[in-house]
């Protein structure tokens, strides 16, 4: 079989309940509610895990062509179903997760984290702030924060751990590599909120942001960028501490580390022509992202951030750093477009046919009932938004299924946009700290068995509620000081 059947089942079953059982609300049309169920269908699906998200976004697809809750032609609902190919940020993050590629494959990535390590590697804590240091770095063009968190650093610290003897299998855990795995846990959600780019489901939030202002708020690479910059930066350095604080490793000094570190790169040889190039396609790609030359030269050399990315994709292919064969084998950028497109297409649809204003006004309704401040309203909004996902794990399927309903609510209860925008893309992010299967990096690093599931929660919750402080007050302070609102 194609798929689970317990999950498959439940998913069907909630699908048709909503679509033919519950009746539907007032002030929601017919088309809409059907939409609902089926969108309700697939999100359960993909928390269920029933078949990979890649396939059940072919059904979605399928689903709405057929149905047709979007046209009354059977032409113009496949023209429906089909039309979030041509939105620019899925071939964005499609193009970056292809270009990060190019990190792996050259060993860029690896070899900036031994460099840091040799650098800052005399003691534990320093250890820490160099997998941070090196994760905030690939974090611009490493859009999956798996291949980033867990297939480039999480080795890192199982090496590391490895040469100080601390091994679960041991029972040494907490000699230094249960630290050190929180650490490099918990850098994955700060970078990933700094950066358009540096998770597949920021694009997402861009998206759901601009229909939800009729496109009067469109949060580019760069503004995101700047936006997240200081926030991110002392997220970033408070959090080591904190995980220091938490679970002190038993082992605090390692004056061998930079040694270890040396050792490393040389069995990884000189420097070579690959990784320069990628380097230089890496500046390349950053300089553009961030809008520098437009900066320099004048509005006639900007770049789109979409055509950035597929002109940082066609010099690695003429170069030869990638090959054809590795864009095609490069299953989580197929993945991340086919998903996307279906799921930004059933949102999309969601929202022009009212279900959208109509679950948000009932939010607005409900919190603006209580009498409060729009901080505070808003608030409310914004933590339920975020602790919804110990039932989530997805952030995909949390983002699609609650962000438009909470930001509208959010904004019509009195939040400025700009301001509860922002909020929402760092708490779509901070989310991750939150479990075990919170996103695809938590299985990789929990599973490696440096910590136990009672402490991985604790420090998760713990993150979860710094990371936020942080970015409501700092953030909120940058945000002021910028004029975003």
């Amino acid at each position: 079989m194609g798929f689970r059947p317990i999950p498959a089942a439940i998913s069907v079953a909630l699908a048709l309940v909503i679509c033919f059982v519950i009746p539907v609300p007032e002030g929601v049309t017919s088309d809409a509610w059907m939409l609902l169920g089926m969108f309700v269908g697939v999100i359960s699906a993909i928390i269920g895990k029933v078949m990979p998200i890649g396939a059940l976004s072919i059904l979605a697809i399928t689903l709405v062509a057929v149905t047709g809750v979007t046209s009354e032609t059977t032409s113009g609902a496949i023209n429906d179903a089909l039309s979030s190919f041509a939105n620019p940020l899925i071939w964005l993050i499609g193009a970056a997760i292809m270009i990060s590629r190019g990190i792996i494959k050259t060993g860029l990535g690896e070899r900036a984290g031994y460099y840091f390590i040799a650098i800052w590697g005399k003691k534990t804590l320093g250890i820490a702030y160099s997998l941070a240091i090196t994760e905030l770095m690939l974090a611009p063009v490493t859009p999956s924060n798996t291949a980033r968190g867990g297939g480039i650093i999480h080795p890192l610290v199982r090496s590391i751990a490895r040469t100080y003897d601390s091994d679960p299998e041991k029972g040494t855990e907490a000699r230094m590599g249960k630290f050190l795995a929180l650490v490099n846990y918990h850098c994955n959600p700060i970078s990933a909120a700094m950066f358009v780019t540096a998770t597949a489901p920021n694009p997402l939030v861009v998206n759901l942001v601009a229909e939800s202002t009729n496109m009067d708020i469109h949060l580019s690479w760069g503004t995101w960028a700047i936006a997240m910059l200081l926030p991110g930066l002392v997220a970033m350095a408070i959090m080591p501490l904190v995980i220091y604080m938490m679970y002190p490793p038993e082992i605090k000094e390692t004056p061998n580390s930079a040694e270890f570190a040396f050792e490393r790169l040389k069995e990884m040889g000189p420097i070579t022509r690959n990784e320069y190039i990628m380097l230089g396609i890496f500046t390349i790609l950053l300089l553009l992202w961030a809008g520098i030359p437009e900066m320099i030269f004048g509005a006639a050399w900007a770049v789109n951030a979409t055509t950035t990315a597929f002109i940082g994709l066609s010099l690695l292919l003429i170069t030869g750093v990638l090959t054809w064969e590795d864009i095609i084998t490069e299953r989580s950028a197929w993945d991340t477009i086919t998903w996307f497109a279906a799921l930004v297409m059933m949102a999309t649809f969601l929202n022009k046919l009212g279900l959208i204003t109509w679950f948000s006004n009932m939010l607005e309704t409900s919190i603006g009932g209580l009498g409060l401040h729009w901080a505070l309203a808003a608030g409310l909004l914004l933590l339920a938004y975020l602790y919804a996902h110990y039932m989530f794990a997805s952030t995909t399927a949390h983002i699609t299924a609650m962000f438009a309903a909470f930001f509208t609510a959010g904004v019509a209860l009195g939040a400025p946009p700009m301001l509860y925008a922002l909020l929402m893309a760092a708490a779509s992010n901070i989310m991750m700290t939150l479990t075990h299967y919170a996103t695809g990096t938590s299985p990789v690093v929990f599973g490696s068995g440096f910590t136990t599931l009672g402490e991985w929660w604790k420090a998760g919750f713990v993150m979860s509620v710094v990371n936020l402080a942080v970015f409501v007050v700092i953030g909120g302070i940058w945000w002021k000081i910028l004029g975003y609102w």
